[in-house]
């Protein structure tokens, strides 16, 4: 079981990330989103925050397929993300080990290229 603060400790751990101000967590590098909490938007609700879900950047729709199909219990999405590359993730039903592979696998498709090299 992961939370926000593993999140917030693996990304903080890759070189160029920087956090963004929010009401949860949101890390950029090279001013691309890699890793955020999930805006919930209801019809005829203000937004919620939700710190216990991921959204991540996964690079594109054939990998996003490929998680919610083989693993629906730990990965799921909503409307609003149909034609991006982003997922959704449980952060109480995600491994920490897994967490650490996902957000590392993000920060790689969104980080310049300089910064990859050594990892």
């Amino acid at each position: 079981m992961a939370t926000d603060d593993d999140v917030r400790r693996i990304a903080l751990a890759l070189p160029g990330v920087e956090e963004i101000p929010s009401e949860g967590f949101d890390f950029r590098v090279g001013g691309k989103g890699f890793v955020w909490s999930y805006p919930e938007r209801e019809p005829g609700r203000r937004r919620v925050i939700r710190t216990d879900v991921a959204v991540l950047y996964v690079g594109d729709e054939a990998e996003k397929q490929a998680l919610l199909l083989g693993e629906p219990e730990l990965f799921f999405t909503h409307p609003t993300y149909d034609g991006l590359p982003l997922v959704m993730v449980w952060l109480e039903k995600v491994s920490l080990e897994r967490l650490e592979e996902l957000v590392l696998d993000a920060w790689r498709m969104r980080a310049p290229a300089e910064l990859t090299v050594d990892l």
